[in-house]
C-alpha cells in the first residue's frame, strides 16, 4: 500500500484527533493494513494480541463464550472505531473474540512499532495513547447504560420493562 493511502487511513482515525500532520505521517510508516473475510478472527478471546486496531471499512463482531455453548455477540464494531486497547496499554489477554462481519479492512499499530517512538517523538506517543485512553471511556460509559438498562429491565423500575 502506498504511503498517501497509508497517510490517509491514519489521518482519518482516532489516533489523529490531536495529531500534526507530520506525525500522522510518522505513524503511518509503522502501521500496518489487513483484509479480512467475512468469519475471520482478529482476535481470539483468551490469547494476548500486543496490536491495537482500527475498523477502516465493513464490521466486526464482538462476541463472548459465555458458557461454553457457543459465542454471544455483544457489541458490533464499526468503521473509526478501535478494537484491542486494553490488550495493547496492559498486555493482558483478552476478554472477546473480535470476527469479521463480511469483509473488512482494519489497520494495525504494533506496541513494540510504537513505543520505538517515545524517544524521537514523544508527544505523538503521548497523544495517541490519550486518544486510546478516549475510545476506552467511551466503552466503558456504554457498559456503564447498558448495565444500568439491563438493571431498570429486571427490577422493573422507571417504566423500562
Amino acid at each position: 500500500m502506498d504511503q498517501q493511502r497509508l497517510f490517509d487511513v491514519v489521518r482519518n482515525s482516532p489516533f489523529a484527533v490531536e495529531l500534526t500532520e507530520e506525525q500522522s505521517m510518522t505513524l503511518a510508516k509503522i502501521v500496518e493494513v489487513r483484509q479480512l473475510q467475512d468469519g475471520e478472527v482478529l482476535i481470539r478471546e483468551g490469547h494476548m494480541d500486543n496490536s491495537v486496531h482500527v475498523v477502516i471499512s465493513g464490521q466486526l463482531a464482538v462476541m463472548k463464550n459465555a458458557d461454553g455453548s457457543g459465542y454471544e455477540t455483544l457489541h458490533v464494531l464499526k468503521a473509526g472505531e478501535m478494537a484491542g486497547a486494553m490488550g495493547f496499554i496492559d498486555g493482558l489477554e483478552h476478554s472477546a473474540t473480535l470476527s469479521s462481519v463480511g469483509a473488512s479492512e482494519i489497520f494495525s499499530l504494533s506496541r513494540d512499532k510504537f513505543e520505538s517512538l517515545i524517544k524521537t517523538d514523544p508527544v505523538l506517543v503521548y497523544r495517541v495513547m490519550r486518544s486510546i485512553i478516549r475510545g476506552v471511556h467511551i466503552i466503558v460509559r456504554r457498559m456503564n447504560n447498558q448495565y444500568v438498562q439491563l438493571t431498570n429491565y429486571i427490577t422493573k423500575q422507571r417504566g423500562r420493562y
